[in-house]
């Protein structure tokens, strides 16, 4: 079978998996307006290429919070990885490694955040962090990544309760007894109610607030991402609150359904940081010209989620690697036909919003 776009992955993933995993990972709130937007709202901007601009050598390489990446598309954190390849975030991370990009391990992988590392030990790795009623599982973590040489914490913010999916209601969705959220073993024992994903139902802290951003920064000398920002006025607040980056996310379209499309949200949270930190956005991107129309807007990098598991379900480091490798191409080609030799080159004039 030759899989040649990402929409060829996603069609072997969805026959292959068996179909509560596969409701799992293509999830979205309610009526998934949100989810479905986030890929819909990229088709909804043109981009205005440049002639003649001698585009012979394309230079695709960036940085994030100044490690060098070899082009501008990261792996957003998402739970789970061996329900769709056997060792899953193992795959993941060596994938990752090899294509010399950015991976963001989930707290509820199914892999610890000591075998990520030892899968890529030189790899560019920051970590997902939830913060937990039970503060001393969160505290622990963060210590547990910084001394594995983890570069960042990425805070997920939008994320006080579950979001309601329906098909992992209509599913009674668990995780598999063979499987556990690695980095939690133990931590729950004796526990006898109602789970979520592998772990105690409404574990996480709700109470959560942007004084909390201190507390954490108390903790770590590791720098802060937020993720889960869709306004300028959150924008404010993280700078205020002394983050280094932004995600700009909906997680998905997982959480609150009816909000913005994350790159209809793009413009706002850059023109409100003003370059004071680094910006990323996550969810619907699909093809490399996404890649190159989210960059136009003000993104230094984006992160993809659905997609890796669907190149874990095809080959597992195999199939990640040409996930990757995939939108890496088609980016370059877009850059090339927009008339862009590097990253620099990249800006606002690139785009425009069609009246359709």
């Amino acid at each position: 079978m030759s899989l040649i776009c990402l929409s060829d992955f996603e069609a072997y993933a969805k026959e292959h998996l068996p179909k509560a995993t596969w409701d799992f990972i293509t999830a979205g709130a309610d009526d998934c307006f949100t989810r479905d937007d986030n890929i819909l709202a990229y088709r909804r901007i043109r981009l205005r290429p440049r002639m003649l601009c001698d585009v012979s050598v394309i230079d695709t390489s960036t940085t994030v919070l100044g490690k060098e990446i070899a082009f501008p598309i990261g792996i957003a954190p998402t739970g789970l990885h061996c329900l769709a390849w056997p060792d899953g975030e193992l795959s993941t991370s060596r994938a990752s490694d090899a294509m010399n990009t950015c991976y963001i391990a989930s707290s509820y992988s199914t892999s610890s955040a000591e075998e990520i590392t030892a899968a890529a030990p030189n790899g560019l790795r920051w970590f997902q962090l939830y913060i937990f009623r039970n503060r001393k599982l969160s505290e622990q973590l963060v210590h547990r990544v910084e001394a594995l040489d983890y570069k960042a914490l990425v805070l997920t913010i939008d994320l006080p309760y579950t979001g309601k999916r329906r098909d992992d209601i209509r599913n009674n969705f668990r995780l598999p007894k063979y499987l556990t959220i690695k980095n939690f073993e133990g931590a729950f024992e004796g526990y006898d109610g109602p789970e979520e994903y592998g772990a105690p139902i409404n574990t996480l802290d709700p109470s959560l607030s942007w004084k909390d951003i201190y507390w954490l920064k108390n903790l770590t000398r590791l720098p802060i991402i937020v993720k889960g920002v869709l306004t300028k006025e959150d924008a404010e607040l993280a700078v205020e609150h002394g983050v280094q980056g932004i995600i700009v996310s909906n997680h998905g379209g997982r959480q609150l359904d009816g909000v913005p499309a994350t790159i209809d949200a793009l413009s706002e949270i850059v023109n409100a940081v003003q370059g004071r930190v680094e910006v990323y956005v996550d969810g619907g991107i699909r093809t490399g010209s996404d890649v190159l129309k989210a960059l136009a807007l003000g993104a230094r990098c984006v992160f993809i989620g659905r997609p890796i598991l669907w190149g874990l379900a095809y080959q597992g480091e195999e199939g990640v690697q040409k996930i990757l490798q995939i939108l890496h191409d088609e980016f370059r080609l877009s850059m090339a036909l927009a008339g862009c030799k590097n990253i620099s080159e990249i800006n606002r004039n690139l785009v425009q919003f069609s009246k359709l």
